[in-house]
């Protein structure tokens, strides 16, 4: 136990949710804190799971959590606020939680956004002339949506008294060198070994960096290459014979090395990927799907819509109402077309 004052005065967390937030990334979040209070012997930190009304809220995974209300939960008493968020997220920024928000910023709390939560934050006009990041899946239509604000494809990023997080395990990440910086590197040191924290990424780590795989199988440097060059060419996608005059290798080679990694021509992985681009700027945005289609590679509207209907199942346009609709345990993309050629 540490010689700290048991008089010191606990950091007073509120985790505002919104219905199918992400449960396991906001308990990741949570439970650093909970270990260095147990490792500490005293309340380091509090926090309260809170909602605008209050009650149970269900996560993305079906789980019902019970919050507190905004009324309830003492807002005002905050040093951190954070939004957790999943599905839709502008449709859960109401009057009050665009005041809540309004308010912690004038009184100077640390706001942060976890998995969509800095679309929330983005929206209500905190993010302006900041740098935030989101999940991967989203950054193309956050970019998008919010010009001033500078999108980093980081793990989590803390600009100032903003902090954002993409998600997934990286909040446990972010939750350990917040300890850290409030407690020092002994007791984040610790928190980490109890709560078996794998090898912790750093500030500024990417959410996808271009290493082994999470499981162990190597992608050839080939593929990578290829991808990476697909990549870099959505809105004006190159021929294959192109792609592999760029990475040197025949065209024979290259559908071989595709077929063995990713099961899939490199010309229907190329056309995936931009579908999975427009996907978002379709469920995430309020772009005209001629302009989506223009943005992914698509010459026509009518050549996207059926590429389109082809992978996700559903045409765009059903797929901007149906998309943002979440249900209990659904994967995203929500539809799987069975394989078949790129047109």
């Amino acid at each position: 136990m540490s010689d700290r004052s048991r008089d010191e005065t606990p950091t007073e967390l509120r985790i505002v949710v919104t219905p199918y937030f992400n449960v396991a990334a906001t308990m990741s979040f949570l439970d650093p804190f909970r270990a260095a209070n147990y490792l500490e012997g005293m309340a380091l930190f509090r926090w309260q799971i809170v909602s605008e009304k209050g009650g149970l809220v269900s996560a993305s995974n079906g789980t019902d959590i019970a919050t507190i209300a905004f009324a309830d939960a003492a807002m005002a008493k905050a040093d951190i606020l954070f939004v957790s968020s999943s599905w839709e997220p502008e449709a859960y920024l109401s009057p009050m939680l665009r005041a809540t928000l309004r308010q912690a910023d004038k009184r100077q709390t640390l706001i942060g956004g976890i998995d969509t939560g800095a679309f929330i934050l983005a929206h209500a006009g905190l993010l302006e002339g900041y740098t935030a990041t989101v999940h991967y899946e989203h950054i193309d239509a956050f970019q998008e949506l919010f010009p001033n604000t500078a999108v980093s494809e980081a793990l989590w990023v803390i600009d100032r008294r903003r902090v954002t997080c993409c998600g997934g395990s990286a909040t446990l990440d972010l939750a350990l060198h917040m300890i850290q910086q409030s407690h020092g590197s002994a007791l984040a040191n610790a928190t980490a070994r109890y709560v078996f924290a794998p090898p912790l990424r750093n500030h500024g780590a990417t959410q996808l960096p271009e290493q082994a795989e999470p499981l162990g199988n190597s992608v050839p440097t080939a593929v990578r290459a290829a991808i990476r060059v697909m990549e870099a060419n959505l809105e004006t996608p190159l021929s294959i014979s192109a792609l592999c005059e760029e990475v040197g290798l025949s065209h024979r080679q290259l559908d071989r090395l595709f077929a063995q990694c990713v099961r899939k021509t490199p010309a229907l992985y190329y056309r995936d990927i931009r579908l999975d681009r427009a996907r978002g700027f379709v469920t995430q945005t309020a772009m005209p799907m001629s302009e989506i289609a223009f943005a992914s590679g698509f010459s026509s509207q009518v050549h996207f819509s059926r590429a389109y209907k082809d992978r996700f199942g559903l045409p765009p346009s059903k797929d901007r109402i149906q998309g943002r609709i979440p249900f209990e345990f659904r994967a995203w993309p929500m539809h799987r077309a069975p394989k078949g050629k790129a047109d």
